[in-house]
């Protein structure tokens, strides 16, 4: 399960808005957002692009954004 306000946190850290971030990981904006809402699962090779966008590199940081209990 994905940490939710986390993630935006971390998007709008970052200055980016979510047709954009969408768009980069080849998504629609309606599909990131049920991700990052849990209505959905991100795929592996999502997570990986999100951190490399985001600046996510920690792997205790990463675990717990995207595999919250």
């Amino acid at each position: 399960m994905t940490d939710t306000e986390a993630l935006k946190e971390k998007i709008n850290k970052k200055g980016y808005k979510l047709r954009s971030l969408a768009s980069a990981l080849g998504l629609t904006y309606y599909g990131l957002k049920l991700k990052i809402e849990n209505a959905s699962q991100f795929k592996s090779e999502e997570i990986k692009k999100l951190c490399k966008l985001l600046g996510i590199e920690n792997l205790n940081e990463k675990e717990s954004i995207f595999f919250k209990d």
